[in-house]
């Protein structure tokens, strides 16, 4: 059943009230305007979570913040050889700065590492590389931060950021986005 006739009388009703004393015909029509009843709904709207992320220029490091939650995401082909887990060199000394940062900015509580990698392989296999890389980085950030507690994890091909397929090709900026580890932590 419609409410239609009800929300036009609501809106008459407001139309007049805003647009001041009616005179002539009308006036006898909307003289008593406390006469009309009409129901008010109430406004119910969504409000999404609001992310914002920011990616270095090479795209190689990406960080997203969701309330106080930091996520700084390093690309594995930064990190490590080609179905490797062994930090490079490079990897070691970006791992410190972000260590700092750490430190920096933390408001405690456990740091989060996870792995991922593309859909090239087996599951199997991807959650055991992608758990070694997390458990490399977490070894490396336990060499510079103190009091920290360290949560790891390796996903494999479970969590794409991004599809590894687009347009039915294979896309491999996007897997190249996928193989990474991901730092969580709560900001102060």
């Amino acid at each position: 059943m419609s409410r239609f006739p009800e929300r036009l009388a609501v809106l008459a009703v407001a139309v007049a009230l805003t647009a001041g004393p009616v005179t002539g015909p009308a006036a006898v029509a909307w003289a008593d305007p406390v006469d009309v009843t009409a129901e008010v709904e109430d406004v119910v709207a969504t409000v999404e979570d609001i992310t914002a992320e920011v990616e270095s220029l090479d795209g190689t490091e990406s960080e997203s913040k969701q309330g106080e939650q930091v996520t700084v995401a390093l690309t594995s082909d930064v990190l490590f050889a080609l179905d490797k887990a062994v930090l490079t060199a490079k990897a070691k000394a970006r791992l410190r700065q972000i260590a700092g940062r750490i430190q920096a900015e933390s408001a405690g509580g456990v740091v989060k590492i996870e792995g991922h990698t593309d859909d090239q392989g087996s599951d199997a296999y991807n959650r055991v590389l992608s758990l070694k890389r997390a458990q490399a980085v977490r070894q490396a950030l336990q060499g510079t931060l103190s009091g920290v507690t360290f949560q790891v994890r390796g996903f494999g091909k479970s969590r794409p950021k991004l599809p590894n397929f687009v347009d039915g090709k294979p896309s491999e900026e996007n897997r190249a986005k996928n193989r990474r580890v991901e730092i969580v932590f709560t900001a102060k």
